[in-house]
């Protein structure tokens, strides 16, 4: 490669790692991620997404205005093949401090799912447990995992197609049994500018060879259908998201996170329109 392209292509390079660690910057602040004292458990996987996510929160970390540790954790699900030296020797090589839990998953999920039916619902499942039980029992106030802004439109279509529900992947939560925070600090980065970012780092990716030769999942198709939308009209990803962002609870249907029927009442009561309503924070009964 000539010298002018060389640098260029450096300068590409070093301009897309900027731009992700900013949206990832922005995302930690948006929805108060990390604060100071945190312990950040990063979930690695051996895939490009959590690679990703644990180079530009080191970069971050570096430049923080608040103080906080990161510690590399994945887990061996005993899969045929699976390289279990490539994690440790790329986490060393980086002065990472790093931890493996060896758990065989991989044959529960044999053994439970028949074959030609998906696994990833099982896998995933029995991966979250462990990780979950690991960072609870060392004191981990943070569980980083690396979902970008396409997993979180993904989510939100599989479960409007086939969950009949509005929700999708929020960029922070506390685990069902209270005891975890989970974030996702990759919530801002596309897919393909972090796929782009792990080629020019050359992240030594493990691929999963459980559920990745199952092409015909849900969730491959919706993946395809945002792909061919996104080809049609650039940006309609984006777009997507920011309405999650973006909730009207009064022009949806779910009585639940509005009260309908007190509209009424407001009328028969005021001077006093919807929007003053609203503002006034009142909420259904029993509503969250």
């Amino acid at each position: 490669m000539a010298e002018p392209a060389r640098k260029k292509n450096k300068y590409n390079a070093d301009k897309r790692f900027k731009r992700l660690r900013k949206n990832v910057g922005k995302a930690i602040v948006d929805y108060g991620m990390i604060g100071d004292g945190d312990r950040v458990m990063v979930c690695l996987s051996g895939g490009k997404d959590s690679y990703a996510m644990l180079d530009l929160l080191l970069s971050l970390q570096r430049r923080a205005p608040v103080d906080f540790e990161l510690f590399a954790v994945s887990l061996d699900q005993k899969q045929p093949g699976f390289p279990e030296h490539v994690l440790p020797e790329y986490l060393e090589s980086i002065g990472v401090k790093y931890h493996v839990i060896e758990r065989d998953t991989y044959s529960v999920v044999k053994r439970v799912i028949p074959e030609g039916k998906t696994t990833c619902g099982l896998c995933s499942r029995l991966r979250r447990g462990n990780l979950y039980n690991y960072a609870k029992e060392n004191g981990y106030t943070k569980i980083a995992l690396g979902h970008h802004l396409d997993d979180i439109v993904e989510t939100f279509f599989l479960n409007l197609l086939h969950g009949g529900s509005l929700k999708a992947m929020p960029p922070k939560l506390k685990s069902d049994d209270g005891d975890n925070v989970v974030i996702r600090p990759l919530a801002y980065c596309r897919e393909s500018d972090l796929e782009k970012l792990a080629a020019t780092r050359d992240y030594p990716i493990i691929p999963c060879n459980l559920c990745g030769s199952q092409p015909n999942l849900q969730r491959q198709v919706i993946k395809e259908m945002l792909a061919e939308w996104d080809k049609r009209k650039p940006g309609r990803t984006e777009t997507i998201f920011k309405a999650l962002t973006n909730v009207a609870p009064s022009q949806l249907c779910d009585t639940n996170l509005f009260d309908f029927a007190g509209l009424d009442e407001i009328a028969d009561s005021a001077p006093l329109s919807v929007t003053d309503w609203l503002r006034s924070g009142k909420t259904a009964p029993g509503a969250a």
